[in-house]
């Protein structure tokens, strides 16, 4: 498998200051390595105590463990952005989580758990950061969406819901933020080749195998594919766009 890179222009985000949730691996990480390259300053969040690592490979990040449905972990991020850096300019809202249930086996606490993860949890952390980017005179809010946003699949009830909420934000967000200067967008990722998936399916390869089969491009995602998008809409290259729902799936939602 053969994975494009276009690494970030040295000094792209130098004097900006970033919040990346979920920022511990995957998508994530790649998204602060790339924002880091840059020249960004970082606060990282995410619930696993892996997330104090980054510092050791990316100097000068700042790791917050904390969870993205806590409303006080919102607060502490963005409050940490301001006094250790000045102020914020960059959200990215990485953080997720993800269900596969038949609807009828779904249970409120499924529904409820993923909602508040990949719905409430950037809400919040949106919320905080238009106060303080308001401040700042403006800034980039982008978030991690799915193409299920968009296309249904069986047993995504839960997290179908909580992708199209998160993509509806996001237009709200482009609106209510216009006039202030913050833009907001999302990326619809398709399936991305990580560990996660091993968390809730025992056949992860094999469903991995099967997305790439189905797509154009003929292979899933590989997460540093879906951060260099994110920082493309972080960017001043992404000026003019806002309110957009951003396909990154492979060719899988033009068939």
């Amino acid at each position: 498998m053969v994975t494009p890179t276009h690494p970030v222009d040295s000094g792209e985000f130098t004097g900006k200051v970033a919040i990346v949730t979920g920022a511990a691996r995957g998508v994530g990480k790649e998204t602060v390595r790339l924002l880091h390259t840059g020249g960004a300053r970082i606060i990282a969040v995410d619930q696993r105590q892996e997330v104090g690592e980054l510092p050791r490979e990316f100097p000068g990040v700042h790791p917050l463990i904390g969870d993205v449905m806590d409303e006080a972990t919102a607060h502490h991020a963005v409050r940490e952005a301001v006094d250790a850096f000045g102020g914020l300019d960059i959200l990215v809202n990485n953080a997720g989580r993800t269900l596969n249930k038949p609807i009828t086996e779904t249970t409120t606490e499924d529904w409820d758990t993923t909602m508040a993860v990949n719905a409430r949890g950037s809400f919040l952390f949106a919320r905080e950061a238009f106060r303080a980017m308001e401040e700042r005179g403006g800034g980039a809010i982008v978030s991690t969406g799915s193409y299920t946003c968009t296309v249904a699949l069986p047993e995504g009830g839960a997290y179908s819901a909580s992708k199209g909420a998160l993509a509806q934000l996001t237009k709200v967000l482009a609106v209510e933020g216009g006039p202030l200067g913050i833009r907001a967008n999302i990326v619809a990722a398709g399936v991305i080749e990580t560990d996660f998936l091993d968390s809730f399916r025992s056949d992860s390869r094999k469903y991995l195998a099967s997305f790439a089969d189905a797509q154009p491009l003929g292979r899933v995602a590989q997460p540093e594919e879906i951060a260099e998008v994110l920082c493309f809409l972080a960017s001043p290259r992404s000026s003019f766009i806002t309110g957009a729902v951003i396909a990154a799936d492979g060719g899988f939602t033009a068939i």
